[in-house]
């Protein structure tokens, strides 16, 4: 900490931000110069991205040391145990990593024996358990959401050049996940008219699992492949018998909306017609497992439609791509088990695929 934030009072306050302001000056300084005159605007955006983010970063800084030095010690503290805390250590330190870089958070520890420590100013900043922001932690599970792991870790480094690891992107969004669960069993719907649409939806993706974890049926089928003596992954190019599927379940609420082909792909004869919004979800519930079989993550997406509409008053559309496990699944649960009436789209996409494979693209 700097010895003007060490001096406290009014000097405080107004000298509190002078490294950031002299991190801004210098970069506004560096702008006049010949050099950045020859730069290209993409040189520009480089130069910037990098130079401002350390500028937004000591910032952060600066306002954490502030904090620090205003900190006064609270009297008495008493945990949620009931334990007073009647010792404090100043100058407590942790490292805090945000989508602007590392920084350091001073605080008062409130200590008693045989307790763990207390930051009352932690709690004030709302801090993470770990050392990622929860901010990082939001930005690592949306990227890994949209592609691989590997994948995350480059593009959350190059939005923040934080040095996230793979192995840190993968905790965090697991640990963003946990509460799915808790979290749709709390979802209250929308009300809703009989005319509203209750669209389920169910897709798979197969996942490669270690042996030990296969499912019986997938185990025999691999052991009777022959020519793979590898015992924790793939031979090159071998893709059946060694996977699970992971099957996914939605669940939405949607007011019915027409529209024509023109709607959904512009006429290049009039690409300036206005096209009409396709309908919108609402209310939406998720679900997936790759420890459940596709028959009862399929029950559970029948169970979410049917506590919305218990009486089948509805009209329900199922989203499917066409495949024929998925299909006998769900026609199996509406008809035997439920007594509903289902009506199946499928992805034409899906269609196209499935009619190529079987009858080939003359």
């Amino acid at each position: 900490m700097s010895a003007a934030l060490e001096s406290g009072g009014l000097a405080v306050t107004e000298t509190a931000f002078a490294a950031s302001r002299g991190l801004f000056e210098q970069v506004a300084t560096d702008l006049t110069s010949p050099d950045a005159a020859a730069l290209t605007h993409s040189g520009l955006e480089d130069l910037l991205a990098a130079r401002m983010r350390e500028v937004t970063r000591q910032l952060f800084q600066d306002h954490l040391d502030l904090r620090a030095v205003r900190e006064r010690r609270a009297d008495p503290v008493v945990d949620a145990a009931g334990v007073e805390r009647t010792r404090i250590e100043r100058g407590r330190t942790r490292i805090l990593s945000t989508v602007f870089g590392k920084v350091t958070a001073t605080r008062i520890a409130y200590r008693a024996t045989g307790s763990a420590d207390l930051h009352l100013a932690d709690a004030a900043l709302n801090m993470p358990a770990g050392m990622h922001s929860h901010g990082l932690a939001r930005l690592a599970a949306t990227e890994s959401a949209r592609g691989s792991f590997a994948e995350a870790v480059e593009r959350v480094n190059a939005l923040t050049g934080a040095g996230i690891g793979h192995r840190q992107v993968q905790e965090l969004a697991v640990a963003a996940a946990a509460d799915i669960d808790a979290f749709y069993q709390a979802l209250v719907p929308e009300p809703c008219t009989d005319a509203t649409l209750l669209v389920l939806s169910t897709d798979g993706k197969g996942v490669v699992i270690r042996p030990e974890a296969l499912r019986e049926a997938t185990a025999k089928a691999a052991a009777a492949k022959s020519g793979n003596k590898m015992a924790t992954r793939l031979a090159p190019g071998e893709k059946n018998g060694r996977k699970r599927m992971a099957t996914l379940g939605t669940v939405y609420d949607a007011e019915p909306a027409v529209r024509g082909v023109d709607d959904i792909i512009a006429n290049p004869a009039d690409p300036a017609k206005e096209r009409r919004p396709g309908p919108k979800a609402r209310s939406k519930w998720l679900c997936g497992s790759v420890n459940d079989t596709a028959e009862q993550v399929i029950a559970a997406v029948f169970d979410q439609a049917e506590a919305r509409d218990p009486e089948h008053r509805r009209t329900w559309v199922v989203l499917v791509d066409g495949a024929r496990h998925q299909l006998d699944l769900i026609r199996a649960e509406a008809a035997a088990r439920r007594n509903v009436t289902v009506n199946i789209v499928i992805d034409i996409i899906h269609v196209l695929e499935y009619l190529i494979a079987v009858h080939g693209a003359g």
